[in-house]
């Protein structure tokens, strides 16, 4: 994956079916649907829209209560990397029959952990919290440059 220059925006790259390893295009019952977007350095305007992508690609999957935890946790990922790294990140979710997943990509090695957040400070420190609780799996994994924050859900309560 080549980075993108600074500044660029958040900008739709895909929402198309895509076939699963091993598939052909041609006549595979249940494509996964996959969509990305680039997320331009600290627009938090990304999170909005991309809650609003994702609500729209889980429309046929899971149930409502399904896709509002998934917004939800794509929002605190989103968050994290705008906030937190102060550069780009790439949002990738990827849905499948069983499972949806959701990955966070940023360009700082730094690996994020979860902390329990201070009385006092009313909204912050809970995002990671909120991923561990709700998530069927969740996890980070390096990259060449930088990470990606990621987690799954089935299509049903575990």
């Amino acid at each position: 994956m080549k980075r993108q220059a600074r500044g660029s925006g958040s900008t739709a790259i895909a929402d198309t079916p895509t076939a699963r390893a091993g598939e052909e295009d041609e006549g595979t019952e249940c494509p996964s649907h996959r969509l990305r977007r680039e997320l331009g350095r600290a627009d938090l305007r990304a999170v909005p829209e991309a809650r609003r992508a994702l609500r729209e690609l889980l429309r046929p999957w899971g149930g409502p209560e399904r896709s509002a935890i998934a917004e939800l946790l794509t929002s605190e990922l989103v968050t994290n990397a705008l906030v937190h790294t102060d550069d780009d990140a790439v949002l990738t979710a990827t849905v499948e029959p069983d499972r949806l997943r959701v990955e966070v990509r940023d360009f700082v090695a730094r690996r994020p952990s979860p902390r329990v957040p201070v009385a006092d400070d009313h909204t912050n420190g809970r995002g990671l919290m909120l991923v561990q609780s709700l998530a069927d799996a969740w996890g980070v994994h390096a990259h060449g440059v930088g990470k990606a924050v990621w987690f799954e859900l089935g299509a049903q309560a575990a």
